[in-house]
């Protein structure tokens, strides 16, 4: 599995974030997408989730939005300013 390029953690919470390739009009595109989990422990050994606690809420709130912030302040991509446009990435 390849490696995020940043990573927002709050207790077992994380957003991770990754840069994948996609095909748009023949020209191949580089496109950030966020991956979300919650984890824990239990008698097995570790494992992941996307249930969420009414405890967990606030920290996936605020994971999610560092997620969004780091993309969107670090963007130069022409997709992501399609998507700040409102603008589908087909």
């Amino acid at each position: 599995m390849p490696k995020p390029e940043k990573r927002f953690q709050s207790g077992g919470i994380e957003a991770s974030i990754f840069e994948n390739e996609i095909q748009q009009n023949g020209k191949t595109l580089k496109i950030k997408k966020v991956a979300f989990q919650k984890r824990y422990k239990s008698a097995e050994g570790w494992k992941s989730t996307y249930s969420l606690d009414i405890n967990d809420i606030p920290k996936a709130i605020l994971v999610l939005s560092k997620a969004y912030e780091h993309l969107v302040l670090n963007s130069d991509s022409d997709v992501a300013k399609n998507f700040e446009n409102g603008e589908p990435v087909e």
